[in-house]
């Protein structure tokens, strides 16, 4: 019996085109029927990149299709708005702080800092509507946000905000003669629902990775230390607060903020040996994430500006009999929280922005490390703006708000489900030149009988 071939390409009518629901591979116009594109917008192993929108049915024009464009609507966009983004105001939130305690005062200091923290406080609002818009629309990435290996790392950032924010709002106007005493004591009580808050999200996220997760030393970045970052800024926090409250309130305040800071710094120096472990056998991470390694030296400058204020302030609100000595246990808690704050200070060497000044008041106002600070101050600042207009950037060019481009993206085993289709192919698929269900014959590339 003859064989006779079936046909190796198709040709595609006008109305393929306009229908914009078919694959081109180029130049060859071959019409592949069992293909379907991700619901991201990536294409399967193998296949050409899609050029239309997810949702959008409407025509594409050959500019389009030649140029392999692919167009998402905002709702599509906002898909990928992910937790990382309140990493932005957590740093525009210290920065607002930082301004504030430059120990040379200069004229319009206070309103420079002021600015940073409405802008902080019109970010926050922002991240959480177009978050809080993520979930309404897509509410599986809820629940995936909280499982996924690297996106579920930054959940804390959303709690890190919060407690920047309380810091802000302590630092402007707690104290200074500019607001009542309701404020003083609502600011107490969020003090200690945020204590509570931050030790949960610790936890959890911690629990979360242990109990859903697989991770080797060879996956192992500081980026694990992130989850203990809601409790690493409790101190600091402490430290302002208490120096704005009666001494019978403040007392508590620096007990409780003095224990959760050790919980999360010693998380913190737990992970730091895994870390140090990861770089004698793995070598240095691969250049995209060596900037990673910069968050390790947070835990250590936000306990030294912790312990050295909160330290500064408990001689000042020790009842008589405090630890059967009194005064004497204030002196001997402020003498060894200098020390203490020194000997971080080393291991902080790189994170001087938050951890500088408090030094600097534990040396008496050592001159020459309050202009490092000063002159470090303004790095940050001029930091601040380059990293926000590349941010800008980055959305414009579709580098971020993207499929497959931020924390969100498939990895390993990881895969996300989106309108019944799966977003990433299984390692098996991605060796194979056609996926799953599909046949070398169906594709008209082998002869029949």
């Amino acid at each position: 019996m003859s064989k006779t071939p079936l046909p190796i390409m198709q040709n595609r009518d006008d109305d393929d085109v306009e229908r914009g629901d078919m694959w081109s591979t180029g130049q060859s116009k071959m019409h592949l029927p069992w293909q379907r594109p991700y619901a991201t917008g990536t294409p399967l192993p193998g296949s050409p990149e899609r050029h239309r929108s997810l949702d959008d049915s409407a025509q594409t024009s050959e500019a389009d299709l030649n140029g392999n464009k692919i167009l998402l609507t905002l709702k599509e966009r906002v898909r990928h708005f992910v937790w990382t983004w309140f990493t932005m105001t957590m740093a525009t939130g210290q920065l607002a702080n930082v301004i504030l305690t430059v120990p040379y005062e200069f004229h319009g200091q206070y309103a420079i800092g002021s600015i940073f923290f409405i802008t902080n406080l019109v970010l926050f609002t922002f991240n959480v509507t177009m978050i809080s818009l993520r979930f309404y629309w897509y509410p599986s990435t809820f629940k995936a946000s909280l499982t996924h290996p690297t996106e579920s790392l930054f959940v804390p950032a959303s709690v890190v905000s919060l407690g920047t924010i309380l810091t802000n709002i302590t630092e402007f106007a707690v104290g200074n003669g500019k607001s009542g005493y309701w404020l003083e004591q609502t600011m107490v009580i969020l003090f200690w629902i945020y204590c509570g808050l931050a030790l949960a999200f610790t936890c959890g996220i911690y629990l979360v990775m242990w109990s859903t997760q697989t991770y080797t030393i060879s996956q192992m970045t500081p980026v694990w230390i992130f989850p203990a970052y809601p409790l690493l800024i409790i101190g600091p926090h402490a430290g302002k607060l208490s120096s704005r409250v009666a001494p019978e309130t403040a007392l508590p305040i620096i007990v409780g903020g003095f224990c959760l800071q050790g919980i999360g710094f010693m998380m913190s120096l737990m992970v730091y040996a895994a870390f140090l472990y990861r770089l004698m056998t793995q070598k240095l991470p691969k250049e995209s994430l060596r900037p990673g390694m910069f968050i390790s030296v947070g835990p250590s400058g936000f306990t030294i500006a912790g312990v050295i204020t909160m330290g500064q302030n408990l001689p000042g609100c020790i009842p008589e009999n405090f630890m059967g000595v009194g005064q004497m246990a204030g002196t001997i808690s402020l003498v060894m929280a200098n020390w203490m704050g020194i000997w971080l200070w080393g291991l902080a060497i790189f994170f001087f922005i938050t951890a500088t000044f408090a030094v600097a008041r534990a040396l008496d106002h050592c001159r020459p490390i309050r202009i490092l600070g000063c002159v470090f101050t303004c790095l940050l600042v001029a930091g601040w703006f380059f990293v926000f207009g590349m941010m800008i950037r980055a959305v414009i060019l579709k580098d971020i708000l993207w499929p497959q481009k931020q924390e969100d993206r498939d990895e390993g085993g990881w895969k996300t489900e989106e309108s019944g289709l799966s977003t990433t192919a299984s390692r098996s698929q991605a060796q194979q030149q056609y996926p799953e269900g599909s046949s070398r014959r169906q594709a008209g590339l082998l002869s029949a009988d």
